[in-house]
C-alpha cells in the first residue's frame, strides 16, 4: 500500500503521480489495452500507466520484462511516447511456464503450427499495430538475463513481469533492478504474500527489493507494487 504524503522523506522524491491524482492514457489508448490478450486487469495497468508517466520524467527509457502479446506493453509505450523516450520489452515469445500445453494459462490460437511452440511474437506485433504506437517501442527477442547481460545503460522505470518460478524471477531482478537509475521505479507484478493466492516468486523479489535499502515503495493496487530507488545496489 502506498505510504501517506506526510511520511515521505525528501530523498524518496515527489509522491507519485498514482498519489497525486488520476492519471488515464488516451480513450483509445485504454481501449487498445482492453482488446489486447493478457491478464492484467484495468486497475493495475492504470496504477502503471501513472507509474510510467512519472518515472518517464527522468527522460530514460522504460523497460518490461514479460511482454506476452502486448497488453502491458502499451501503456508504457503511450508514457514514453508522451515523454520521448523509448519503451523497449523484453522477452522470448515461447511463452512462460504456466502458458505452455496442458497448464492452465494456456492459449492454443497462440502456437505456431509450423515449430509446435508457443510464438506470442505476431500478437504483439499486432497489439501494437492496432495501438498506433509500433514506432514507440522497441521489442528485444530473447531471454531476460542474456539481454540484460548486454544492456548499458540507466533506466526510467524497469517492469518485471516475466516467468513466476524462483529462477526466473530472481534473474529478471538481479540482471534489471541494477540499472534503474536514481529516482527510477522498479515495478513488481504479481505479488501475493498469501500463497493460496499465487506464486511465491515475485513476492520474494519485492520483499528483496525492500530489504536491501536501495527502494522504498511508493504505491500499487492488488497485486502490482511500485518501488522507487533511493540507494544503491539491489
Amino acid at each position: 500500500m502506498a505510504r501517506a504524503h506526510s511520511e515521505r522523506t525528501a530523498a524518496e522524491g515527489p509522491a507519485p503521480a498514482a498519489e497525486r491524482g488520476a492519471v488515464a492514457p488516451p480513450a483509445a489508448v485504454l481501449a487498445a489495452f482492453e482488446a489486447a490478450k493478457g491478464f492484467m486487469p484495468l486497475d493495475e495497468g492504470l496504477a502503471l500507466y501513472a507509474a510510467a508517466v512519472e518515472a518517464a520524467r527522468l527522460g530514460l527509457p522504460l523497460l518490461e520484462v514479460g511482454t506476452y502479446c502486448g497488453r502491458s506493453t502499451i501503456l508504457l509505450a503511450e508514457a514514453a511516447r508522451s515523454a520521448g523516450v523509448s519503451a523497449v520489452t523484453v522477452d522470448h515469445h515461447r511463452g512462460s511456464e504456466e502458458q505452455q500445453p496442458g497448464w492452465e494459462y494456456h492459449d492454443a490460437t497462440l502456437v505456431d503450427p509450423e515449430v509446435g511452440r508457443m510464438d506470442t511474437l505476431p500478437a504483439f506485433r499486432r497489439t501494437l499495430h492496432r495501438a498506433g504506437l509500433e514506432d514507440h517501442v522497441v521489442a528485444v527477442v530473447g531471454r531476460s538475463p542474456a539481454v540484460a547481460a548486454l544492456w548499458g545503460r540507466p533506466l526510467g522505470l524497469v517492469f518485471i513481469d516475466g516467468g513466476h518460478t524462483e529462477e526466473h524471477a530472481s534473474a529478471d531482478y538481479e540482471g534489471w533492478a541494477p540499472h534503474v537509475a536514481p529516482g527510477g521505479a522498479l515495478v513488481i507484478h504479481d505479488v501475493f504474500a498469501d500463497p493460496a493466492e499465487g506464486g511465491q516468486a515475485p513476492y520474494g523479489v519485492y520483499r528483496r527489493a525492500l530489504g536491501s535499502g536501495a527502494f522504498v515503495e511508493v504505491g500499487g493496487v492488488r497485486s502490482l507494487r511500485v518501488l522507487r530507488r533511493v540507494g544503491s545496489g539491489v
